[in-house]
């Protein structure tokens, strides 16, 4: 984008500037989201799945799965850099041009995925090309969410920008009942041999449709209003991760844990509860019997998504996250017996409400991280606040709960999600409600 006297069209007035309108804030951010999240977790199914007996060496069960678990966590390594990257060039040049450029690079990676040879083919590079795609989606996903969420909160009326913040965040039960309703049919349709052999590989080939969908919708946007006025008043951040450090780093701080419980839920509720669910020395059922429950408890992630959303604008963000995280804790100090007691109707209770209260919880912070940063480094803030919280819990939360499962039984996988809770309820104890904070 130009800058001094030769503005670029994204620099007009912000009286004069072409203005997104609600429908297109509505497709662009959540197919975008969609698209992204349906690339992460047709990885983290296939982790669970597939990748144990394809990509590493024949031999103990619960070695390779714990290894592909780690080729699972590079993504979160890789987020908080794709966050840094990605949000300096959308503090720099735009949101519209970075979300265009982070969707490129996710798709790319999956689609690569889809053609890598396994490890019978090429030994031990065949886990190396994994784990570079993986980063690639990592990068990628780590400049995707700011955006998306920048997106919807700067376009959105100052009385429903949690509202509006639940647009982006719906992508992930979205992405995630696709993803997995995907592998579902396919392992419905052919046997277990012709899955393991290239059925698995169809969800991330889909990938490359769905991404030339979401190019086409964001390529329509124009600039936000905010980002417009920041160019405007050639108010720009030279150096956007410099000044978030330098300026904003309590908020940055508390952005990351006020994240911390809401990711380690998600990956518990659903990488976790897939692997411990289906494996013989955990629940031991079907795989897509259990998938099946897991689709179900999506629905309701995806309900309970723009409901907290609603409440966050009528009764403030802080108090209705304050309520949620309470609430969270207590789910994880049930969680021993309650997913422990292999029930069908038990199993698909505790889904139900892990998933819900997963809603709850993700749905206003697609307000609330943007809310908490200037708009000249609101990107890199945003961003990098909700990649390292991933980095902190996500990453590590599959391989952490399979470990005490197995060493010291599923209650302390409870224990530890109550932990990381209550580290998020002090973050909010100690931030201030956002919710009349302008993005101007």
């Amino acid at each position: 984008m130009a800058v001094g006297h030769a503005p670029a069209p994204d620099a007009e007035s912000s009286d004069q500037a072409p203005r997104n309108s609600t429908r297109q804030v509505v497709v662009a951010s959540l197919a975008g989201t969609s698209i992204e999240f349906y690339d992460f977790y047709v990885y983290a199914t296939a982790a669970v799945l597939v990748f144990p007996h394809m990509f590493f060496p024949a031999g103990d069960a619960t070695a390779a799965t714990l290894q592909s678990l780690a080729t699972f966590a590079i993504a979160f390594v890789a987020r908080p850099l794709g966050s840094a990257l990605f949000g300096h060039f959308g503090d720099r040049i735009g949101r519209k041009s970075t979300l265009v450029a982070s969707l490129l690079t996710m798709g790319i990676s999956t689609v690569v995925i889809g053609v890598l040879p396994g490890y019978e083919q090429i030994g031990i590079v065949a886990p190396l090309l994994l784990a570079l795609c993986r980063f690639g989606q990592g990068l990628g996903l780590g400049g995707e969410w700011g955006g998306a969420a920048l997106l919807a909160t700067e376009n959105a009326p100052p009385n429903r920008r949690a509202f509006f913040g639940t647009f982006p965040q719906l992508g992930a039960p979205i992405g995630f009942f696709f993803a997995n309703g995907l592998f579902l049919l396919l392992s419905e349709v052919m046997s277990d041999e012709t899955f393991l052999a290239w059925g698995w590989r169809v969800p991330f080939l889909v990938s490359a449709a769905l991404v030339a969908v979401g190019l086409w919708v964001r390529l329509t946007l124009h600039e936000t209003p905010a980002f417009a006025k920041v160019v405007e008043r050639d108010a720009r951040a030279k150096v956007p991760l410099a000044q978030v450090f330098r300026a904003d780093f309590k908020a940055l701080v508390l952005g990351t844990f006020i994240m911390l419980a809401t990711y380690v839920l998600f990956y518990l509720m659903t990488v976790f509860s897939l692997s411990y669910g289906t494996a013989k020395t955990g629940l031991g059922y079907d795989r897509s019997a259990f998938l099946v429950m897991l689709l179900i408890g999506v629905v309701f992630f995806a309900l309970a998504t723009p409901v907290a959303g609603v409440l966050a604008d009528r009764y403030g963000r802080r108090s209705t996250l304050l309520v949620t995280t309470a609430a969270i804790i207590v789910f994880g100090l049930l969680l021993g017996p309650w997913f422990g007691a292999n029930s069908t109707v038990a199993t698909v209770s505790f889904l139900v409400v892990g998933l819900g209260l997963m809603g709850m919880t993700f749905g206003p912070m697609g307000a609330v991280l943007p809310e908490l940063f200037p708009t000249a480094v609101r990107y890199t803030g945003a961003s990098v606040a909700y990649n390292v919280a991933g980095l902190l819990g996500a990453s590590v939360a599959p391989y952490i709960a399979t470990w005490l499962a197995s060493s010291h039984g599923l209650g302390w996988v409870g224990v530890y999600l109550a932990a990381m809770a209550a580290i998020t309820l002090l973050a909010l104890l100690l931030s201030k409600e956002t919710k009349q904070s302008s993005l101007d």
